[in-house]
């Protein structure tokens, strides 16, 4: 009994510290999420933890709702996100498992240098990239955005992928081989459905990633409402001598609904996936 009491109160600085980074998280989408039900003048006069729901108004959810741009962005940003996700992740599956089970040259100093690629920041590559685009045609286009992003989460995937495949049990492989089976029987009967919880939990990461971007967006499709996403029309709620800011928080929520299903839907394996790929480098 005594040692139970003495580890509960030796785990009171544990959760005071996870409680404490918790409010840290939570308090500013607090204040977005009460900001978006005030009225402009509100916002602009006094402080979100004044308001009272007397004052509350569902006018910014319905100006954002009716901007002519938004369902077309929504439809661009899944055309942008679903590709861009998908393709990342089939590529990096292949190259992790080839660096985690197949033997060939360099084989550990090319996989130093992709995971190298993970410093180099993206705004380094923005001028280079758009002029390759530009030069074979596809600026402004929905390829030309799935490949800068494929580009830009490949080092990541290839990473958290290649320490989960490299975790798993050798003999497993071995028995498979000894049975026969090829390194692509092997890939798509073992290595993929034993790496379930690394492949959604990348999913999550990516697929998150590619919906809340602008900068890549903006700079590769150039801002066409044809093809410009959700993010791209969001920012152009704010006019130009900055009016209509305050659709930004309405905005915002309507913008993370998708990714927050995506998220719940995935999150048991979340956790598992993450852990794994940290496991074993």
């Amino acid at each position: 009994m005594t040692r139970a009491k003495n580890t509960w109160w030796s785990a009171i600085p544990t959760h005071l510290v996870l409680l404490s980074m918790t409010a840290l998280w939570v308090l500013p989408t607090l204040g977005l999420l009460i900001s978006s039900f005030r009225p402009a003048d509100k916002i602009a006069n006094t402080g979100w933890w004044t308001a009272t729901p007397l004052e509350f108004t569902l006018a910014n959810y319905q100006q954002v709702l009716a901007a002519p741009d938004l369902a077309q962005s929504f439809v661009n940003s899944l055309i942008i996100a679903i590709p861009a996700t998908v393709m990342p992740i089939l590529i990096a599956a292949f190259a992790a498992y080839a660096f985690s089970w197949m033997n060939f040259p360099a084989r550990d100093a090319i996989f130093f240098i992709i995971v190298g690629l993970l410093v180099v920041p993206i705004q380094m590559t923005l001028g280079p990239v758009l002029k390759l685009l530009t030069d074979v045609g596809l600026t402004g286009t929905f390829p030309a955005i799935w490949l800068a992003h494929t580009a830009y989460g490949l080092p990541f995937a290839i990473y958290l992928l290649r320490n989960f495949f490299g975790a798993l049990p050798k003999e497993m492989f071995e028995s498979a081989y000894l049975d026969g089976a090829s390194p692509g029987t092997a890939f798509f009967r073992l290595a993929l459905p034993t790496s379930v919880p690394a492949l959604a939990s990348l999913a999550i990461f990516q697929f998150m990633w590619v919906w809340n971007d602008l900068l890549v967006a903006l700079i590769y499709l150039g801002g066409r409402p044809a093809v410009a996403p959700m993010t791209v029309a969001i920012s152009n709620l704010v006019g130009q001598y900055g009016d209509g800011w305050q659709l930004l928080t309405a905005a915002a929520f309507i913008s993370m609904l998708l990714p927050l299903l995506v998220f719940f839907s995935m999150q048991r394996y979340f956790v598992r996936g993450i852990l794994a790929g940290s496991v074993k480098g």
